[in-house]
């Protein structure tokens, strides 16, 4: 009989979002510097086609003009889950604050919604990061899905699942839970 010695597995590393940071402020991560973290691996953020870039920017004047001062919104800027997770999404309509989080970066208790604008994107959008958004009970969370030119609303997060999604396509007006006062056309959105 062979004796066989089990051999040592690879293992991935797993970094929080502190170390993450020291490690951009150290020069350590110069090509990673367009990444967020999610379950403490970094993930290099994709290139954004126009397409891509044309629907985030209307979307978020869309959402100024309509929202006003009532709330915060950030374009592609992190928000802090965890120790390990800190994802960027598209577009995040935060609690208005005064110091506009210059003090910290917002946190779930913030975030009001959440849009991830998806072509390239989609199945990790939504596989990955709305599991994530739903573990950390974002109440409403919007995927704007280019490649079949709809409108996906998720609502109701409990266990780490939205229990509610509504679809919505051309001709339909979208009408945000969390946001009585926002609806929007999606022909205003997609081009």
């Amino acid at each position: 009989m062979i004796n066989v010695q089990p051999q040592p597995q690879p293992r991935r590393l797993r970094f929080t979002v502190d170390e993450y940071y020291k490690m951009i402020e150290l020069g350590m991560l110069k090509d990673y510097e367009k990444a967020e973290i999610i379950e403490g691996e970094l993930i290099q953020k994709m290139p954004i086609g126009d397409k891509h870039a044309a629907v985030v920017e209307k979307l978020n004047e869309l959402l100024r003009d309509r929202l006003g001062k009532s709330v915060s919104l950030r374009n592609q800027q992190p928000v802090r889950f965890s120790d390990y997770n800190e994802p960027e999404p598209d577009l995040a309509v935060l609690e208005r604050r005064e110091d506009f989080y210059s003090g910290s970066k917002p946190i779930p208790k913030d975030v009001l919604l959440l849009i991830e604008v998806s072509d390239a994107t989609l199945k990790y959008d939504r596989d990955t990061k709305l599991t994530l958004y739903a573990e950390a009970e974002i109440p409403e969370v919007w995927i704007v899905n280019l490649p079949n030119d709809i409108i996906e609303i998720h609502t109701k997060p409990n266990s780490g699942i939205y229990q509610l999604t509504k679809i919505f396509k051309h001709g339909e007006t979208v009408e945000s839970e969390m946001l009585p006062d926002l609806n929007l056309k999606v022909d205003e959105i997609l081009f």
